[in-house]
């Protein structure tokens, strides 16, 4: 009861949700970018994304930086992205059973399709062919606010989670499910 009470408490004074993102920096990669690993917690899973972030630092993504277009994407700088899930996820129409897996993308006529490899840990380059759990489209938007570094997001929703991928004006999203 003192947790929950004390839970409760930190929730209503400092406004934080308790399924809030949890960012953890990581070491800064060979080329100077930072490293991040961020949690969440949805819908009772525990959902980690561990990426490098590579900065804008006035180039294009797609004119003179990655990604480009119809080819793989590490989705990040050095090592290639990272998802661990402790429970089952249905991200768009794939399903992805509990465990860890690199995170691809693929730009390709203006959209981005998702990838899920199987692979668990590994350089971002080459890509892993061979090594796909599949790939599902994801819906394109503009930022607001563009972003100068590459930022993933897992935002809560009533219908499960939606995962982001933002970088200068490009957002590209797909919406999941826990189970």
């Amino acid at each position: 009861m003192k947790t929950f009470t004390l839970a409760a408490t930190l929730v209503a004074t400092l406004g934080v949700p308790l399924g809030a993102q949890k960012n953890t920096p990581m070491k800064a990669g060979s080329g100077g970018s930072d490293h991040l690993r961020s949690e969440w917690t949805i819908d009772g899973a525990s959902i980690a994304i561990e990426y490098g972030r590579p900065a804008l630092k006035g180039r294009v993504p797609g004119k003179d930086i990655d990604p480009f277009e119809g080819r793989e994407w590490r989705t990040g700088a050095d090592e290639q992205t990272t998802l661990v899930t402790n429970k089952p996820l249905k991200i768009g129409t794939l399903m992805v059973p509990a465990g860890t897996y690199g995170l691809h993308t693929i730009p390709v006529n203006g959209t981005w399709q998702l990838i899920v490899s199987k692979r668990a840990k590994g350089w971002g380059i080459p890509y892993p062919r061979g090594e796909d759990l599949g790939r599902v489209p994801m819906t394109m938007g503009k930022n607001a606010t563009p972003a100068e570094k590459l930022t993933i997001a897992v935002d809560d929703t009533s219908a499960g989670g939606t995962l982001s991928i933002q970088w200068g004006e490009t957002k590209a999203s797909i919406p999941f499910t826990v189970g």
